[in-house]
């Protein structure tokens, strides 16, 4: 047996094989709502964050993206009451929230989350989450969590509707409250299922970034309200973000600066009209790429991705990267 059948041996033993006792909460039981939680080679920190929602949530659905299923993994979610969808990344992060929506929906959920496999969340999340979403009025809302960054150490503030440079709002030290904002982060955040007839499906040729920001400005474009809940703090961190004085750099790999750039454009591009933002993807690319050549390593194959990336953006090609691009990729992607 390889090194990672053992770990994977291990990580099923870890997994409950009883479903974890749901909180009798009052907010909770007044709507029926569900759980998306996203596994890609899950570690056992991982796993124990998919125990710890699942003792607040009965409906969890767990959409593995990894490349390769671990049978004995599922097996053991399965029988701890997890639904487990084997995705192999189809479609990126927005196929395994379009999966994960359909089955939740297909059981009458009213309300869905959405949760990475490195959030953490506090006991009481969704039982707070669910009065924010009550407190908007709403029967369509997108509501997402207040954002603690873990490695700059702060919250991602909130970017009110403006037609110009929409000027953010700190909410570090707002202790509760809905901030209007053009997008939420996906994970943690809650929609409903009028809001996801409404706006249909996560756009799955934009693979991973920017998935959320374009939903977010979306909702916006439809009238739909996109809220941050200052009252629930979730601590997660993007990349591996290190600080470098005043500037800091994510060190995302080179597949991921392809899609953040191109995302980027083309996602500020569909709503230029609204929301006259088009012209920052541009700004972003050079920052990033400035950082990368100051602080990161590999920086030939990341400015290469942001640039190739940034043109696709403008010219609207989409689809995968090594489809799109595959001397590009394979060189951005080797070892």
């Amino acid at each position: 047996m390889s090194e990672l059948q053992h770990e994977s041996a291990a990580l099923a033993r870890t997994a409950p094989q009883t479903p974890s006792p749901i909180p009798d909460e009052g907010a909770d039981e007044a709507v029926a709502f569900g759980l998306i939680f996203v596994l890609y080679q899950p570690t056992a920190e991982f796993l124990h964050n998919l125990d710890k929602a699942r003792a607040q949530c009965r409906h969890v659905v767990a959409v593995d993206n990894s490349p390769q299923i671990d049978p004995q993994l599922h097996e053991a979610l399965q029988r701890g009451g997890t639904t487990v969808i084997a995705n192999h990344n189809r479609g990126g992060l927005a196929g395994a929230y379009n999966r994960g929506t359909e089955a939740l929906l297909a059981r009458g959920c009213e309300i869905v989350f959405l949760l990475d496999q490195d959030s953490d969340i506090a006991d009481g999340f969704f039982a707070d989450m669910l009065r924010a979403c009550a407190e908007t009025g709403s029967p369509t809302f997108l509501v997402g969590p207040k954002i603690y960054e873990i490695n700059l150490g702060k919250c991602m503030p909130s970017i009110p509707p403006g037609r110009r440079f929409p000027k953010p709002r700190r909410i570090d030290d707002e202790p509760r409250g809905l901030f209007p904002s053009l997008f939420v982060i996906s994970s943690g955040s809650a929609f409903s299922a009028e809001t996801f007839r409404r706006l249909g499906a996560f756009r799955e040729d934009y693979f991973i970034e920017y998935i959320d920001i374009e939903y977010g400005l979306r909702a916006s474009d439809h009238g739909i309200p996109v809220y941050m809940n200052a009252g629930v703090t979730m601590r997660q961190t993007t990349g591996a973000i290190k600080r470098h004085g005043k500037m800091f750099t994510t060190h995302h790999v080179a597949w991921r600066r392809y899609y953040g750039a191109r995302n980027a454009v083309h996602a500020l591009g569909l709503y230029r009209r609204k929301w006259a933002l088009h012209w920052l993807p541009g700004l972003l690319a050079v920052h990033q790429s400035v950082c990368v050549l100051l602080f990161e390593p590999r920086k030939l194959a990341k400015v290469a991705a942001i640039w190739c990336g940034y043109v696709d953006g403008l010219l609207g090609r989409l689809g995968t990267f090594e489809s799109r691009h595959p001397r590009i990729h394979a060189y951005c992607t080797r070892r």
